[in-house]
């Protein structure tokens, strides 16, 4: 089966380990759908200045603005075709964090060359940020952010680097725990670290079927230019 990660990593995708290689598998094409549940044993951000940019962002389901410890969540991987007939994966973050949960939304495609993941984010897609994957030598992957646009109507703009940055993920699988690690890092060039969450979690896996996604899993708005 060829997913669409398996597409952009060529080669490199079976230098990961099994679990990842089975977990970034899925896709329309194997049919089946991935849930994980966690703890985050740690959400973070920036300095006071950060809050009200990650508050912002939380509005549409873009980053976090609590800083908390222990904190259950889930990770939803759901494939599907979207409004324009596009391969898509949903992964959707929920952090039950105390007073109320929220969620980080993004949906990747494959880019239309095939050579990189667009991550679309938040609920109506208004950022789209280029992601290049890598395997490490320990069989982790390495996943980092390149290019980010805003589109919205006719606007279709490149962010710049003073207002915008840089996410660096790295998923890696423990063989004694039995469970998936993550670590996210996202970063400004001039002003620092920005926004990051670590923790654990094990997977199931579903068939998708005939069910499609649930209610409330698809963004409001999905987003035509690639």
């Amino acid at each position: 089966m060829t997913s669409m990660f398996r597409t952009v990593m060529g080669p490199d995708f079976d230098r990961l380990h099994p679990q990842l290689r089975r977990r970034f598998s899925i896709g329309l094409e194997s049919g089946e759908a991935c849930t994980g549940h966690g703890v985050m044993e740690r959400i973070w951000h920036g300095p006071a200045f950060v809050k009200p940019f990650l508050a912002l962002g939380a509005t549409r389901n873009i980053l976090v603005p609590e800083a908390a410890g222990s904190v259950p969540f889930k990770i939803e991987n759901v494939p599907y075709a979207d409004t324009y007939g596009r391969e898509t994966v949903t992964f959707v973050r929920t952090f039950d964090l105390p007073g109320r949960p929220r969620r980080f939304d993004a949906q990747m495609v494959l880019s239309p060359k095939g050579d990189r993941i667009l991550d679309y984010l938040g609920t109506h897609q208004h950022l789209a940020s280029e992601l290049h994957f890598r395997a490490e030598p320990d069989g982790s992957l390495l996943i980092r952010s390149g290019e980010h646009r805003f589109r919205e109507g006719p606007v279709d703009v490149r962010v710049p680097e003073l207002i915008g940055a840089t996410a660096e993920v790295r998923e890696s699988y423990d063989d004694r725990a039995g469970r998936f690690r993550i670590r996210v890092r996202v970063a400004n060039r001039y002003f620092g670290p920005l926004f990051g969450y670590q923790g654990s979690f094990a997977v199931s896996y579903t068939g998708i079927g005939g069910r499609g996604v649930r209610p409330g899993l698809r963004p409001v708005r999905e987003e035509s230019r690639g």
